[in-house]
This record gives structure tokens, sequence and C-alpha cells, in this order.
């Protein structure tokens, strides 16, 4: 006879039992071996036999009253094989070998073993069990061949997230009771002796035949009992303990207690299902929900740039001219606190909306999702669209600004020349009209007349001589007029009544000229001396006044040359300054010869020179007057010439600066190319080193802000040119927020790559591999390869490729036909290839589990399967179903669930 115990520790499941080791449930050698620590004497103790009678017998005749018979003695009801093989039958759905009918003992030995090759077939090992001691009423070799056929038939069978057998039904209860109190299952024995884990389980499938909060801990005859009866009346699951054996051993059996809780896994079996079902519908609409809160943040924000955009680009296109330099500077500087402050975060926003649209793509690709096609006119490539017309907009309107204000300022100084010589003019032809219109010949001697025909003469050289004047006032108030100078309306005026006056002046010379020709023929005498005295002093006189013009002319420059070329210009007028002295002495000293031969021949002279009004007097007075002007010129020209030093010197000074941070900029941009495509180490490594690169970047800033401060002074200072750079402040703009985005879009790339690796399980080996070929590949290190490099990159990983196969591929790593792969689509491609995700089929299944396997689901079945937002999404989104055998309010799961995976309006 072999004792219980030794049988016992000898059951097992053969090589067919589909054990996967410690991680899920092994075999019954792995689960046998668990009980070597139990002491021998308590197998053998009578209050534990007791307990497995008389579970192991509600349990048999749990399956065989649906074969319409049952046992009272388990050892006794055996015996002769025939209900032990329709037990078999019962639980396996199987036929057995035809029992043998006979009476003796051969004949029930011949039946028992046939239930034995049986229980052996289907990969269970039993060692030191023989038909002889079941036939022969053997108590503990009975129980211990039902309670290998229970853990073959009820509890093998059992798995929970990769448990089988005893770990998993362990592990389903531990989950089912987690939350209620007092109750905290870590056993099949200790863990059950207050009921109120029995309790539990019922309660959380079927929680109106439980009143769990009435429960009390302390008397637990009373909870064993009500989850007995409840069991036995509304489960179906027959009475398989008693309460006041279970109350009163110090530890019950573990075989009995195991196999009356799998009888509840196994009533409960549907409801796994439909929460197996549930979790994986809660899973998948998780993500879809995290999807379109990416996709709703993607809108708003592009809606946000795109309507800053829409907002900027007019004001930036308003071409109206203001009247004054003031007012255009204001524009300027308005301009340039648009650049400083309000465009910056907006380069920011632009680059994280690109970021954010990348990062959701790879999530939609990563659960197997279709892609994210954002709103009309809300593209990434309408965003860029629209920050390339702002930049145009901002270049046009900065070059406009400039251009106005160097407008205005030519208007300003030309309005102020023309004031200027028109002023002298006008004072020159104060009262010549009434000079002109004199009758004074008519009365005059011939000596009078003769005086009068010179002093004409005079006159109209004089007048000669402003001809210049007026044709320049002339020509600046046209100019004006081109320009369009706000207040031409009053310099036309001015102008033409110069022009009006100027023609009546030469009218009114021509008509004096006739009258005094016509009584020159009576005049004999003249004075000579006085004549050659008018004659030299009125061009030496509208010299002078010229030169007093000139020298109080202002001037405009914006070069050292031009300064130096006026100062050029004034020395070599300087030069000329001796000579004109001369002639000043010369004229002079006929005024003077006049006088002395009046004197000496007694003539009494009537005063001033009746050929001109140009006195000697005038003459002094002239000279002394450009004498003080000549050094206030030179005074003017220094500080002008200081300026324009200062100005080359702010020149000189930026353009150092911006010859370093410019190529600084670009050799950055080439190393972040390089680094992107020579990215050795873990996508964490290289995702580090890429965030230092940044930083380093960052701390590049100040060197930027230093330019700008630079540019600052040469704007103030209203310099429009450098020659000693071919950086523009534009230019480095542009280039710094090229490299900051450059750099944060390839950051972006790895962490979309570590997202992509860990959401697919891709191994840091596996991802330096797909690094490494790809980098092979691509033969010119562009970040991309075309079709025959990725042709033979696929070949050298074992694909074999014909061309409808590869066309295929293509059409996935390449939906846009731009002929290129980037090294993002070939690992989302490897991914894909190499993992696998939920799919359509599996969320119409676990659909169909949670509806009862209808093709319809209603929203009360939602609500109850379904965590109470996730049900709401559901409802709100699935459509009706119009099936034949629809029902009122019935949902159509199927659509709902193919769109989740196909083309959506979510």
């Amino acid at each position: 006879m072999v004792d219980y115990h030794a049988a016992n520790q000898s059951y097992q499941y053969g090589p067919s039992s589909g054990g996967n080791g410690a991680g899920g449930g092994g075999s019954m050698g792995d689960y046998m071996a668990q009980e070597d620590d139990w002491d021998r004497d308590l197998l053998l103790d009578p209050a534990w036999e007791k307990q497995q009678r008389k579970t192991f017998t509600a349990w048999c005749n749990s399956h065989l009253r649906k074969a319409g018979t049952q046992i009272e003695n388990i050892d006794e009801d055996f015996r002769d094989g025939l209900k032990l093989m329709l037990l078999l039958e019962v639980i396996s759905g199987e036929r057995l070998p035809k029992p043998e009918r006979g009476k003796m003992r051969v004949h029930k030995i011949n039946n028992v073993n046939k239930a034995l090759d049986f229980i052996a077939s289907k990969g269970v090992k039993l060692v030191s069990i023989g038909a002889e001691e079941i036939v022969d009423g053997n108590a503990k070799m009975t129980l211990g061949m039902i309670w290998t056929i229970i853990l073959r038939f009820a509890i093998q069978d059992i798995s929970v997230e990769e448990t089988s057998a005893k770990e998993g039904l362990l592990l389903w209860c531990q989950r089912k009771t987690a939350p209620y109190k007092n109750v905290n299952v870590q056993n099949f024995h200790i863990s059950w002796k207050d009921g109120l884990a029995f309790n539990a389980l019922i309660h959380r499938h079927r929680p109106e035949l439980i009143e769990y909060d009435k429960l009390r801990k302390d008397d637990p005859v009373t909870n064993l009992n009500n989850a007995f009866e409840v069991a036995e009346k509304y489960l179906d699951i027959p009475k398989m303990l008693d309460a006041e054996d279970i109350v009163g051993t110090l530890r019950p059996d573990e075989k009995a207690i195991m196999t009356y809780v799998s009888c509840f896994y196994h009533a409960f079996s549907g409801a796994q299902k439909a929460e197996t079902a549930a979790n994986r519908i809660c899973k998948v609409l998780a993500v879809n929900q995290e999807n379109e809160h990416l996709m709703e943040d993607y809108e708003r924000l592009a809606s946000d740039l795109l309507e800053w955009i829409r907002r900027t680009i007019p004001w930036l296109e308003d071409r109206v001219p203001q009247k004054t330099i003031q007012e255009m500077q204001q524009k300027l500087e308005d301009f340039r606190d648009y650049r400083r402050v309000h465009k910056p975060p907006k380069v920011q926003e632009k680059c994280q909306l690109e970021i954010n649209f990348n990062t959701l793509q790879t999530k939609l690709r990563l659960s197997n999702r279709p892609a994210f096609m954002p709103s009309e006119g809300k593209m990434v490539s309408d965003i860029n669209n629209g920050w390339q017309h702002l930049e145009q907009a901002e270049k046009g309107y900065e070059e406009w600004l400039l251009n106005e204000i160097r407008r205005l300022e030519r208007l300003d100084h030309l309005a102020e020349k023309f004031r200027q010589k028109a002023s002298i003019h006008e004072a020159w032809t104060d009262g010549k009209e009434a000079m002109l219109k004199q009758r004074d010949y008519e009365t005059a001697t011939l000596s009078d007349i003769k005086a009068l025909i010179r002093k004409h003469e005079a006159f109209e050289s004089d007048l000669a001589a402003h001809q210049d004047r007026v044709e320049q006032i002339a020509a600046i108030a046209q100019e004006l007029n081109e320009l369009d100078y706000y207040d031409s309306h009053n310099v036309n005026t001015r102008c033409q009544k110069i022009c009006d006056q100027w023609d009546a002046l030469g009218s009114l010379t021509h008509s004096r000229r006739e009258a005094l020709e016509k009584t020159e023929k009576q005049l004999e005498t003249i004075d000579q001396l006085h004549l050659e005295y008018a004659k030299r002093a009125a061009p030496f006189n509208n010299w002078m006044e010229s030169a007093m013009e000139d020298l109080q002319d202002m001037f405009i420059v914006h070069t050292i040359e031009e300064i130096e070329g006026l100062i050029s210009a004034h020395d070599q007028f300087k030069s000329t300054l001796p000579d004109a002295d001369r002639e000043r002495e010369a004229i002079l000293a006929i005024h003077k010869e006049a006088q002395r031969i009046a004197e000496s021949n007694h003539i009494k002279l009537s005063g001033s020179n009746p050929y001109t009004t140009v006195t000697p007097q005038i003459i002094n007075s002239k000279w002394e007057k450009v004498q003080q002007l000549v050094p206030k010129r030179d005074h003017a020209l220094l500080e002008e010439q200081s300026k324009q030093q200062s100005n080359e010197h702010l020149r000189r000074q930026f353009a150092s600066q911006a010859n370093i941070v410019g190529p600084w900029i670009q050799t950055k941009m080439e190393e972040i190319g390089r680094i992107s495509i020579e990215m050795n180490g873990t996508l964490e490594d290289q995702l580090n080193h890429l965030k230092r690169y940044e930083r380093s970047i960052v701390d590049y800033k100040p060197n930027l802000d230093l330019l700008e401060q630079q540019h600052q002074l040469i704007q103030e200072a209203l310099i429009f040119d450098n020659k000693h750079t071919n950086y523009t402040m534009e230019h480095i703009r542009v280039g710094w927020e090229q490299l900051l985005t450059t750099i944060a879009r390839t950051i972006n790339e790895v962490e979309n790559q570590i997202l992509t690796r860990d959401a697919k399980g891709i191994s840091q080996e596996q991802m330096q591999e797909f690094r490494a070929s790809f980098n092979h590949f691509d033969k010119k290190q562009t970040g991309s390869m075309d079709s025959d490099d990725f042709r033979a990159l696929l070949i050298s990983t074992g694909y074999s490729l014909g061309d409808a196969e590869f066309n295929r591929i293509m059409s996935v790593v390449d939906p846009n036909h731009s002929g290129l792969v980037t090294f993002q689509a070939f690992i989302d491609f490897m991914s894909r290839e190499t993992t696998d995700t939920d799919t359509a089929d599996q969320v119409i299944a676990s659909f169909k589990v949670l509806a009862g396997d209808k093709n319809f689901i209603t929203a009360e079945e939602l609500r109850r399967e379904l965590p109470p937002d996730q049900a709401e999404y559901c409802i709100a989104r699935m459509a009706p179903y119009q099936g034949p055998d629809a029902v009122p309010g019935a949902l159509d799961y199927k659509s709902f669930s193919t769109a989740l995976y196909g083309e959506s309006d979510l």
C-alpha cells in the first residue's frame, strides 16, 4: 500500500501539460514541490481528510448530476470504475472506451484502468496510483486521484496575466477582493477562515446578492454560511464546505478551499471575459481620447498663431507715409519693439507647434491610428506659408520705413534750402519793381541820363546774376513736388510768386532800357571811373552774397567720404580768398581814385555812386561777414566729420561682432546636421548630448544681445549701410531662429525615437543596429535615403523583395511620394514589422463580449461595463445600429471600432 503523502508528492503533469515555469503556474510537479514544507502529520489530519471528502464529493456531484446520478461515499462509489468513467466524460466532454459491466474484481480493475489511462492521456503523470488501490477502496489514494482530476480539469487552465494554475487563481482572487476592507488573500487556507473573502468574491460580481457592509469580521460562521448559501441558491455552486469545520480547524485544507474557489472562478468566467474585453476597449479609447486632446491643442495653437499672423501682416503692409521724420521714426521704433518683444515668443510657439505635430503623428503611428490631418488651412505647411508671408512683409516694411525716413530727411533739407534761397531772393527783389517803374529820366540832365543808363546796365548785370538763383529755387520746388512733400502747396505758391515777379522784373527792365536808350543820344558825359567801379563792385558783391549763402548752406552726409569731400571743397574755396581780397582792394581803390580826382579837380560829388548801390561800406561789411562765416563753416564741417568718424566706428564695431556671430551660427548649423547623422551611444545618451549642445547654444545668446545693442546704436544714428560686413541684423536673426528651431527639431526626433522604441519594445541594441544600417546606406549623409538605397537596406536585413512588395512598403514609408525615406519613417516601419498592436478586429471582438455576442450594444451595457467618462465617450460617438435584429437604443459598435483605425471625423 502506498501512503497518501508519498503518492501526493509524486502526482505531476507530463511534458504536454503546457506549464510555463515559475511565472506561469508550471507543472503539477512544480506545484507539488511547494508542498514539501507541509507537515506530514497534518496531511494525515482527520479534519483535513473530512474537509476533502465533503468538498471532493460535492465537486464530483456538481458534474455527475448533469448525467442524472451522484455519489454518497467517495471511496466506495468509485470502486467499480463506472461512475469514475462517467465523471471524466462529463467534465471533459469526450467519450471513454465502453466500460465492462461485470461484477468481478477484474472487471472493476479494467474500468478503473480505462479511467486512469484517460487521465494520463491528458498529460497527467500518475505515479504510485494503481487501479487496485481504487478498487480496494483506499480513501487516501482515491482522494489523491480526485484531486489530480480537479487540478487538471478545473484549475490548470486558469490563467491571469501570464500566470496559471494555482498562482493564476490566487492572483484572480487578490484582484477581485482588493477593494474590500478586512480582506487580504495571501493563500488558500488562513485567508478564507473569516468568510469575508468568499462574500467579497460574490459581491464583486453580483453586488445585489450580498450586503457586504453588514458583515462582521468577528462572526466567521455567519459569514461563511451566508456565502455558501448564496452561492448554492443563486450561482449553482453546491455547498462543498462546512463553516464549523473551517472555523474549528487551525488551518483549513488548501485543496478543499482551492476546489471550492475554482467553482467561483468558472461561475464568473463570463464576467472575467467581459472585464478583459472592457480593459482592452478602455485602453483603446484612452489612446484615442489623448490623441483627440492633442489634436484639439494643435488646432487651437495653430488657430491662435495664424490669427496673430493674419492680424500682423496688414500692419506690416501698411505703407501710408507720415509727414514728419519724427512720426516715421516712431513707426520705426514700433517696428523694432515688435521685433524685440512681440515676435520672439511667436517664433517659439511656431517651433513648439511643429514639435507637437510630429509627436502626435508618432503617437498615432505607434497606436496604429491614421495620421492626423489638421483642418483646412491649418496644416504645418499653411503655417510655414503664412510665416514666410509675414517675414516678406517684415522685410518690405523695414525697407520702406528706412527709405521713407531718408526721403523725409532729404525733403526737410530741400525745404529749408528752398526757404533760405527764396528769402534771399525776395529780399533782393524788394523795391525793384518800383525802381524800374520810375520816370526820372524825363527830367534828368544828360549827365544824369548817362548815369541812369550806366546804373541800369549794372542792374541788368545784377539781374542776370540772380537768374541762376531763381532757377535753383524752381528746381528745388519741382523736386519737393516729385518727392511728395507734405507742404508742397505753400512751396508752390511761394515759388510761383517769385517766378511771376521775376517775369515782371524782366519785362520792366526791358521797358526801362528802351526808354533810357531812346534819350541816350542826348547824353555825353559819363563818369567812367564810377561806371567801372559799379561794374566790378556788382559781380563781386554777388560773389560775396553767393559765398555767404554757400557758407550758411545746410548739408547732409552719410559717410566719411562725403564729409571729406565737403571739407576738400571748402578748403578750395578758402584758397580763393586771397584773390578775392585783392579784387576787393582793387574795387575800393577805384572808388578812392574817383574821390581823389573829384577833390583834386574841386568836383562836388552828389554823394553816392550814381551807378550802383553797392558802396565801399557794403563791400567791407559783407567781406567781414564772409570772414566770420569761414571759421563757423570750418567748425560745422569738423563736427560732422567727427560724427561720421563715430558712425564709422559703430559700423566697424557691429561688423567685428557680426563677422564672429554669423560664421558661428553657420558652423553650429553644420554641426547639428552632422550630429543628427553621426549619433552614437544610446538614444538617451544622444538626447542628453543634444540637450547639452542646446544649452551651449542658448548660452551664446548674450553675444546676440550685444549685437542687437550695437545694431540699435547704428539705427539710432541713421546709418544705412556697412561695407565692413556682409551680415545684416536680419540675416543674424533669421540664422539664430533657424538654429534654435533645428536643434529643437533634432531633439524632438530623438524623443520620438525613444517613444517608438519604448512603445514597440525595441531594444537599445536593435535601435543602434537600425541606426548603423541606416547610416551605412545613407550614402550622401543627408539624413534620408532614395528608393534604391532603401531597397538595398531592406535586402541586407533579409527581405526578399519583388516590385509589388517594395512598392507597397514605399507607400507606407513615403506616403507623400517624395522619393526619400527618413530615419523616423524607417524606424516606424521596422517597429511595425516586429511588434503587434491592437487592431479594429480585436476591438470589435471585445465589444462583442460586452454585448453578450449581439451585433449591437446598448447604452446601459456600456455604462455598466466601462468607466463613466469612456462609456459616455462611446455613446456620444456611436451611430444607431440599423441591422434587422435592432432594438430601441441599439448602438453600432462595429462601425465605431473600424472608424478608430480608419478614416474618421473624430
